[in-house]
This record gives C-alpha cells, structure tokens and sequence, in this order.
C-alpha cells in the first residue's frame, strides 16, 4: 500500500505537457567536428522556429519536457541539456543557448541500443507526464556495440515510448569502412518503434536543418492536424516503421567483428 501511495504521490506532483521528448544525437567517431556543430546548430534552430513553437502551443497543455543526449559507445551518453520545460520562444531559445555552451564530445563505436536504454531510464527522472513520451535518435551507422538494437528497442517500446529516426546517410566523417547501404531501411527494421514510429532520412547535410524542424513538427503536431498536412504538402512521405524486417539488425556487429578480425590477422 505504501508503495502504491508513493507511486500515485509522484504521478500526481508530475507536471504535465504534451510530450517528453529526449533528444539522442550521435557524436561517435564516424561524425567529422564540422558534422558535430550542424547537428548542434541544426536542433537549436529547429527548436526555435516558428512552425515548431505553433506545434507546441497549439497541444493541450501549450509545452513540451525535452532533453538533448549526445552518445557515442555502450557506456559513453552525455546529457548537454537537462530536462526542461518549452512553452515559449523564450524558453527555446534558452535551450539553443546551452547547446552552443560548449562544444560537442566525440568517442569511439556506435551504440544505438545503449542510447536507447539511457534514453527510456530518463523518463523516469523527468519529473514530466507527458501524453507522449518519445525518444529521437540520429546517426550516421549501424549498432556495432552492446545489445542488440532490435531487442533493446521491443523493449523500449513496450514501456510505451515511440522511437523515431533520423538516419544521416552522409558518408562523412572517419569511419566510411563502417557505412551500411541503406541505412534508412536499417532504422526503419531495426530502429524505430511504437505508435506513430516514423524516421526522416538525410541524404546531404544541406538537409538535415529542414529535417529536424519537420521531424519535431510531426511529432508535436499529430497526424490528424492540418500543420501536419501543411508541413507534408511538399515533401515524400515519411517512412513509417516496418511490419515485415528485411535488413540485418546484426549487420553493424558483424561488419566491426570481420573488420577487426582482418586487422589482428596483420
């Protein structure tokens, strides 16, 4: 009984918004510094444009909680903002301020499925109870480290938390030995998950602003509302998740495990 109590006494006391929304940003090896400060600059615009802020006033309680991880490796996530409450321009830009605090991190591997198992345990620290809860990940490559994504993402989702996907099909940065073809075919597989799960794909990085703001304005906006009409009006569809998987959720792993083995055979 006590234990219900405490449980009912912290929904309670949690400050609702429309969506929690936990920001998880790829900063492993294979993103060039360059990359890393469009990524930074690309959310911390989207976040303060127009089309975006409508979106969050026009939702039933006119806010979002969001937070912004950087993650790399199984055990490297950063969080560079906290979580924080967005109910006006103020607010964002107050944001987009500390994403330009200090520059972004890098380190080795990529770990998709360690981001999101750090991604989901925020939520429960959020001091939020959002309508929804999503968690956006972008990257530029395959799982290569820690559990595998698929089954780390079944398991997010069945906490009911959407995973959507921005997958950067770039070919930049250090690691090009590791790119996979069809990379937004392997976030839409393996990736993304739960209701409404959808990626945006980045074909050139000239893109990627206009993809976050589109991306942010889907989610907050809803399928059933004209902004979401409005924003689609001149773009391909987005990509929903997949019922049917083809690609590979191991190819990462695999590719690091092959590669490696040709480097100790030296």
């Amino acid at each position: 009984m006590a234990l219900l109590l405490g449980m009912t006494s912290r929904t309670l006391a949690a400050e609702p918004v429309d969506i929690e929304l936990v920001l998880a940003v790829d900063v492993s090896l294979s993103m060039s510094p360059d990359e890393l400060e469009i990524q930074r600059h690309g959310y911390s615009a989207a976040l303060t444009h127009d089309s975006v802020l409508k979106a969050i006033a026009d939702g039933a309680y006119g806010k979002i909680a969001v937070t912004y991880v950087e993650w790399a490796g199984a055990t490297w996530q950063q969080v560079v903002v906290p979580w924080t409450v967005i109910a006006s321009r103020a607010d964002a830009e107050r944001v987009a301020a500390q994403l330009s605090a200090h520059p972004p991190g890098s380190a080795r591997r990529t770990s998709i499925s360690g981001a999101l198992q750090f991604g989901s345990d925020l939520f429960a620290e959020s001091g939020f109870q959002g309508v929804k809860r999503v968690i956006d990940i972008s990257g530029d490559g395959p799982n290569n480290q820690g559990a595998p994504v698929n089954l780390i993402r079944d398991q997010v989702v069945r906490q009911g938390i959407t995973i959507n996907g921005l997958p950067l099909m770039t070919r930049g940065g250090f690691s090009g030995a590791y790119d996979v073809n069809n990379l937004d075919r392997y976030y839409s597989d393996c990736v993304i998950g739960g209701p409404g799960a959808f990626m945006i794909p980045v074909n050139d990085w000239t893109q990627f602003p206009e993809a976050i703001r589109r991306k942010l304005v889907l989610e907050l906006a809803g399928p059933a509302s004209p902004q979401w009409a409005a924003e689609e009006a001149d773009h391909p569809p987005v990509v929903l998740a997949q019922d049917i998987q083809v690609a590979d959720c191991q190819v990462g792993e695999k590719m690091w495990r092959d590669r490696s083995w040709m480097f100790d055979a030296r």
